[in-house]
């Protein structure tokens, strides 16, 4: 039975990844994980410079979900270079750093800097408010992403995933733009931008007024999207939003995902990951499927 996946070139041990911000670089949860039976870990967003990230209150519960305006607080590239890649480099499991910026230059000059690095892939936040463009989101203009991810293909060394936000019209529109410009992978759904108000205060629950949106409640608009992207593009396809089991995630490969994300359920569940493999495992004996990616896509 081979569970083994191969995207732009880096073989996986298995679809199960990790989504970025819900897990750290692994440190907090190497006492409840082995990390190296992960496919990979996808790591907290990492920019050119520390970022303190938004005033609190910045995260609320929700019905089958959370809501969380975090703002990519991270301690910058350099200490994430010194601390956390070495740290990862004790494990057997494929490192992927998520990258965060505000400007082009500004991730440009992330991923100039982890060029020799021994990271595996780049995956590119690109849910990002832009700066210079009056902080829409790289990944809301099928026009703005399609040039930072050229840019960024430019400075590379690893493969590049672009992940999309899932807070667009069409989201094949966003994959099509993001394959065009080079990229070797996409990954979605990021968060959904939501609400929470305290009807006995009257006030917004999160300081930042809204939050993205994650958990149970997104999966069944997860689905659909990485369906649509996976129809829309040739490169692969990694689905997140809202995997909580095993039957989840193959739900997102079964429409078109050659990988998987694991994200907010780490937060309810610390051993969700590993119980997903594990379970995907069982499927496959079940079904007396030989090979994972006769999965991929195979929805009818």
């Amino acid at each position: 039975m081979n569970t083994s996946v191969t995207i732009a070139g880096v073989t996986f041990k298995n679809p199960v990844m990790t989504a970025s911000g819900t897990f750290g670089s692994g440190m907090e949860y190497g006492e409840f994980v082995d990390l190296n039976r992960l496919g990979a870990v996808v790591t907290k967003g990492v920019a050119n410079v520390p970022w303190p990230g938004n005033p609190t209150p910045r995260v609320a519960e929700t019905y089958g979900g959370m809501l969380n305006a975090i703002g990519l607080q991270n301690p910058g590239i350099d200490v994430f270079i010194e601390r956390d890649i070495p740290f990862l480099k004790q494990y057997d499991t494929r490192i992927i750093v998520n990258v965060c910026g505000k400007t082009v230059e500004d991730y440009c000059e992330v991923v100039d800097k982890l060029a020799d690095q021994p990271v595996d892939m780049l995956e590119i936040n690109v849910s990002c408010p832009n700066v210079k463009e009056g902080a829409i989101a790289f990944g809301q203009r099928t026009d703005a992403l399609f040039n930072i991810t050229k840019e960024i293909k430019k400075h590379a060394a690893q493969p590049v995933i672009m992940k999309l936000s899932p807070n667009v019209t069409d989201i094949a529109e966003m994959a099509k733009a993001a394959e065009a410009a080079g990229a070797d992978a996409v990954s979605l759904i990021n968060t959904i931008t939501g609400m929470k108000i305290d009807v006995n205060r009257r006030q917004f629950v999160l300081a930042n007024k809204t939050g993205g949106l994650s958990g149970p409640a997104i999966k069944p608009v997860a689905v659909r999207m990485v369906y649509q992207a996976a129809q829309a593009v040739k490169i692969p396809v990694i689905g997140m939003g809202g995997i909580a089991t095993a039957e989840d995630a193959l739900e997102f490969i079964l429409a078109g995902a050659a990988a998987v994300s694991v994200g907010a359920m780490n937060f309810v569940n610390p051993y969700t990951t590993t119980e997903v493999i594990d379970g995907i495992e069982d499927y496959m004996r079940k079904y007396q499927v030989e090979d994972i990616r006769e999965l991929v896509g195979a929805v009818q």
